[in-house]
């Protein structure tokens, strides 16, 4: 940085009386103790800053590949049941085309098996993308496409604890820009919520609309159970705040942190997600994504505040 002592010189002129060697002494201390000293410090602690920012980042993407790997980990029992009962079927309806001879018989049985042959290819690639470890990728993406892959996975536990799923999706809505794996996973965290709220079987509400207005998508999942207290809602996507005692019978939830994830999630993606509850009534989860033009529009306003 350079130096220019006109004014500092102006203004001490009127105050001290020293000779050429100790005026410009008294100048260089005066420059560097009030000006050059505080700038190099501010300009370190901006570092510091933009360090921490740094670490922080990579913390909060470490944390949620940990969380999404814990979300793979607790749906590998329920799919492995659900292999074993699609090789049962395969097995099954094998057999049966070997016991009966004729073209009609043994007709149902391919169909059958090749039925059930699919069923586990779909569970296959659904888990195997799940499970994939790459860095954000945002590309067009089918919401409802999503929320039918994560139900073939959590078909199995619904059954068993007695959930009902009502999809209510509004036709030729517009796609929305999103990394895929992380919005699965918020759609498995807000379902699993909804699931672990009727422990004594209900129905849970999905509904998809297109805002054209604003050029939004609202997801919402409406559960009929518990509900959250009043008290309690305004912590209830706080990182580590939860309403539960610790896992369910199955393994899942209790930490504290499936909801703060899907807010980072959601906000990652320029989106929101608001809660509504009411005790012994239930819950309802509202999610607004941008869809393609929003993005593409919010992009370009981005780029011209950066330019």
């Amino acid at each position: 940085m350079g130096r220019d002592y006109k004014d500092f010189e102006y203004r001490l002129d009127f105050f001290f009386c020293f000779d050429d060697t100790d005026y410009r002494d008294f100048i260089d201390y005066y420059y560097f103790s009030h000006i050059a000293l505080p700038v190099q410090k501010t300009m370190s602690k901006l570092s510091d800053i933009q360090e921490l920012k740094r670490q922080n980042q990579f913390l909060e993407e470490q944390l949620t590949q940990a969380q999404r790997l814990t979300a793979l980990g607790e749906l590998t029992g329920t799919t492995a049941h659900e292999f074993n009962n699609i090789l049962m079927t395969i097995i099954n309806y094998a057999q049966f085309g070997l016991r009966h001879k004729d073209e009609p018989a043994r007709t149902k049985s391919f169909d059958k098996i090749l039925l059930a042959a699919k069923r586990a290819a779909k569970i296959a690639n659904t888990i195997l993308a799940t499970a994939r470890n790459r860095k954000k990728h945002f590309e067009p993406t089918n919401l409802a496409t999503l929320i039918e892959d994560v139900l073939l996975l959590l078909e199995r536990e619904m059954n068993k604890y007695r959930i009902a799923v009502e999809k209510s999706f509004q036709k030729d809505v517009p796609e929305i820009m999103a990394d895929g794996n992380q919005i699965q996973q918020v759609l498995l965290n807000l379902l699993i919520n909804a699931r672990q709220a009727m422990p004594n079987g209900g129905r849970v509400v999905l509904k998809i609309s297109y805002d054209e207005e604003n050029e939004m998508l609202d997801f919402v999942v409406r559960d009929y159970g518990c509900g959250i207290a009043s008290d309690k809602l305004p912590h209830i996507f706080d990182r580590f705040y939860t309403t539960k005692s610790g896992p369910d019978e199955s393994g899942k939830g209790g930490n504290g942190l499936g909801l703060a994830s899907c807010k980072s999630i959601i906000e990652q993606h320029k989106g929101l997600i608001r809660v509504e509850s009411t005790e012994g009534k239930g819950t309802a989860f509202i999610v607004k994504l941008p869809t393609i033009i929003r993005s593409k529009l919010l992009e370009e306003l981005e780029k011209n505040k950066s330019s």
